[in-house]
């Protein structure tokens, strides 16, 4: 048989099961209302009341029953919801009250129903990701085009992507013309324009024209397969809420089914008068009060409602435990380029040297510059707008914080900041404007510097305004860029604390410093998009790579992943983690609350087991249903 075959008889199975167990529970419902309709309006013999009463509880709650039978071979899963309504529902029949005994199975039947609807509909939010997984690529192997699995294509290897169809993998445009839908990724409904050089990601739609793509990532490493496997393992990461209401469960039920026995034995034992049966009764109310299931089912849905509702905007939170550590932010970290500003830069001004030209200044700085993946070696590369041969560069060496060294035509090259500069004892004329500055040296000898001017993006100009009505206590800028281009960023932000000239590892250090003054039980958040980012990213309590998918390295060391590159969607994370954890407070208030109340009613004999049932499967419907909203922001 084969794989799709063993699937397909599975799901018929499972849904068959699903469809046989409802329709067994509603023929039990409709005896049961029989059964009641007797009950009120006629008398019927003992023995015909007793097994119009069972037959409608057995068809109702037998797979109740053979749950809790199953599990007294597993003493670790013995004290679960199925034990407790199992033991509530024959404890009822036991003293006569058959109509409470079918009740606590109806109702608690009920509210699995209702629950299993509601995290359905959490699984269909995280699944719709899931559904991003392209089925086929379009392999050109000489003037062939082959049908192949994704899994087998090769780095290099030629795809042609039609319209309507998905891409398959990360890749660039060799040919063609197009627009992308990359909702499903971004969350942003703005088709993409992409033509000859676009870099182009695995999940997005092609929308209109024929592209021919050269691959760049093989199907483990793009990026539809980090944002599936990102889904994957978040539910596998639980907040420290989740984890405390599992580990109080394990706790709490024996405890109470230890004290139910205790009510129904020791008071006719010590007390005159008092009823064994009455007593018994108010044991089998705090049974029935006692079940977790509310607490349960409800908080790690609400994290994962949360997780759900982030993936809707193209927000990819790896676990709830960052859900919960995002929503108690303090300190909000920003790195500057790519993150605050676009990072497009563009050429302002070629300022050489004496004994040099700036058509030679702006030759060797793109040649040395043209491996850098820095958005301002893109722009001089760009500024430059010739081919540039691979022969003309015989050594290429990245100094993180610094700049480039490299060999150019037989030439070393140094092109950075000022410390680079400083760093190998080379006078330098200082650029006169706060815009980033390019410092050439050729053969040790000073050549000129080149400037290049970014943008702010639109949506960091609000960022200080949102933050603060979050709560946000603290919002700092780390740069690597000079201290006038930080503070003139910075002021046009309303950002009072700024570091700039800091090499990586200084960020982490800054990091450390300020998470040293952050008050206990808060936390700090840093925003990055570069390789160079990933120290950081790392450091920092809860940390966000922009747009950073591309960047292996980045989204490894991020716990929460933008699928794009505007900066406002930290603030609706931060959102979405606040109301993602007040709905999971509530709910654990709203449960305890409630049992605590109707427990204490119940004992001094003001509630019975129909408020009992509510305290149990009520409130679980209600809590669930409440979990849901996190859904949406």
């Amino acid at each position: 048989m084969s794989e799709s075959t063993k699937s397909c008889c599975s799901t018929c199975h499972h849904e068959h099961n699903g469809h046989f167990g409802k329709s067994v529970f509603f023929v039990g419902v409709t005896l049961y209302v029989i059964a009641m309709a007797f009950e009120l309006f006629a008398n019927l013999a003992p023995y015909l009341r007793f097994g119009l009463f069972f037959a409608s509880y057995i068809l109702i709650g037998g797979d109740v029953l053979k749950n809790a039978l199953s599990n007294i071979k597993k003493p670790k899963n013995l004290f679960d919801e199925h034990f407790l309504m199992s033991i509530a529902s024959l404890g009822a029949f036991a003293i006569g009250e058959y109509p409470e005994g079918v009740a606590v199975m109806t109702l608690y039947k009920i509210g699995e129903f209702l629950q299993e609807r509601s995290v359905s509909k959490s699984r269909k939010s995280i699944s719709a990701l899931l559904d991003i997984k392209p089925q086929f690529a379009n392999l050109k192997v000489g003037s062939k085009i082959i049908k192949t699995a994704p899994q087998s294509v090769k780095k290099g290897d030629t795809l042609i992507i039609g319209a309507g169809e998905r891409v398959p993998l990360d890749g660039i445009v060799i040919s063609g013309q197009s627009f992308l839908d990359m909702s499903a990724l971004s969350g942003e409904s703005e088709p993409k324009e992409v033509g000859a050089g676009s870099v182009i990601l695995s999940g997005a739609i092609n929308l209109s024209g024929l592209l021919s793509v050269r691959v760049t990532h093989t199907y483990a490493s793009s990026t539809v397969s980090k944002i599936v496997k990102f889904v994957e393992e978040a539910s596998a990461k639980k907040a420290q809420s989740e984890d405390f209401i599992r580990k109080f469960a394990k706790i709490y039920t024996p405890l109470v089914v230890a004290c139910a026995a205790l009510i129904a034995i020791l008071p006719p034992l010590l007390f005159d008068g008092a009823h064994s049966g009455e007593w018994f009764y108010k044991a089998l109310i705090l049974l029935v009060i006692s079940c977790p299931c509310a607490l349960v089912i409800s908080v790690p849905l609400s994290f994962f409602a949360g997780l759900g509702g982030a993936s809707k905007y193209g927000i990819l939170v790896k676990g709830g435990n960052f859900l919960e550590a995002l929503s108690l932010a303090d300190t909000v970290v920003f790195d500057k380029t790519g993150t605050l500003t676009k990072g497009k830069f563009a050429l302002s001004e070629v300022v050489s040297a004496e004994g040099f030209t700036k058509e030679e200044l702006l030759f060797y700085a793109a040649l040395s510059e043209s491996a850098s993946p820095h958005p301002i070696a893109r722009s001089i590369v760009t500024a430059y707008g010739k081919e540039i041969s691979a022969d003309d560069i015989a050594r290429h060496e990245e100094l993180f914080g610094f700049g480039v060294r490299a060999s150019v035509v037989g030439k070393s090259v140094l092109a950075g900041n000022e410390k680079l500069m400083k760093k190998y004892d080379i006078a330098y004329q200082k650029a006169q404007s706060a815009a980033n500055a390019l410092y050439v040296a050729i053969d040790g000898v000073y050549a000129g510097y080149i400037t290049i001017s970014d943008e702010i993006k639109p949506q960091s100009l609000t960022l200080v305004r949102e933050l603060g009505a979050l709560g946000v206590k603290h919002i700092v800028m780390l740069t690597g860029d000079l201290e006038a281009i930080g503070r003139a960023v910075a002021k046009k932000l309303g950002i009072d604390e700024v570091y700039s000239e800091l090499l990586p590892l200084e960020k982490v250090e800054k990091i450390e410093l300020l998470a040293r003054k952050t008050p206990k039980g808060k936390k700090v958040i840093f925003v990055g998009d570069g390789i160079n980012d990933a120290p950081s990213l790392a450091r920092a309590d809860v940390g966000f790579a922009m747009g950073a998918l591309g960047s292996d390295i980045t989204a490894e060391a991020a716990d929460i992943v933008l699928m794009n590159d505007n900066p406002a969607n930290v603030v609706k994370a931060i959102k979405i983690a606040k109301k993602t954890t007040g709905i999971a407070t509530q709910n654990i208030v709203l449960s305890l609350g409630v049992k605590a109340l109707v427990l204490t009613l119940g004992i001094v004999g003001l509630s019975g087991m129909w408020a009992a049932i509510f305290a149990d499967t009520g409130v679980a419907v209600l809590a669930a249903l409440n979990a849901v909203r996190a859904f949406r922001v």
